[in-house]
C-alpha cells in the first residue's frame, strides 16, 4: 500500500485522535508523513502498523521515551531483545509498585468506612482520619 490515507482514516483505523498523531510526528515517534499536492498528509500501511504499536505500548502504560526505545530496538531486528526485556521488567515493577499502593489505598478507605458511624459530620471517623494523616505529613 502506499501512502494513501488520509489522516481522519487513519485515525479511524488506529483508534488514535489526530491531534496525538500530529504529536507523535512531532516528538519523532512516527515519521514525516509524505504529502499531497495539496500539502494533506498522506500515510502507508507501515504508519498504521507503527501508530498501532504505539497506542498499544502506551495501553500498556510505557511511557513516551521508553515506547521511543522500543520502537528504535523494533527498526533493528537483528539486534537482542535484552534491552526489550530489561525495559519490560523495569515496567513491570513499577505496575507491581503502583498495585501494591493501590491495595494499601483501598484497605485504608475500607477502615475509613468501617469506623465511620453515619452520623453528622461533625463526628464523622473519615474526615478525622483524613485530618490526622494530613496533620502527620
Amino acid at each position: 500500500m502506499t501512502a494513501e490515507l488520509q489522516i481522519g482514516e487513519v485515525a479511524r483505523k488506529t483508534g488514535i485522535k489526530i491531534p496525538t498523531i500530529r504529536y507523535y510526528e512531532q516528538i519523532g515517534l512516527l515519521h514525516p508523513p509524505l504529502r499531497s499536492e495539496g500539502r494533506r498528509r498522506r500515510y502507508g500501511a507501515a504508519d498504521v502498523r507503527r501508530l498501532t504499536f504505539i497506542r498499544h505500548a502506551r495501553e500498556l502504560g510505557f511511557e513516551i521515551e521508553a515506547v521511543r526505545t522500543l520502537l528504535a530496538l523494533q527498526d533493528r531486528p537483528e539486534r537482542s531483545c535484552s534491552e526489550i526485556d530489561a525495559l519490560t521488567r523495569d515496567h513491570l515493577a513499577a505496575v507491581d509498585h503502583k498495585i501494591a499502593r493501590l491495595a494499601a489505598l483501598r484497605t485504608e478507605l475500607n477502615r475509613m468506612l468501617d469506623c465511620c458511624a453515619g452520623g453528622r459530620v461533625a463526628e464523622c471517623r473519615v474526615i478525622e482520619s483524613i485530618g490526622k494523616a494530613s496533620n502527620q505529613r
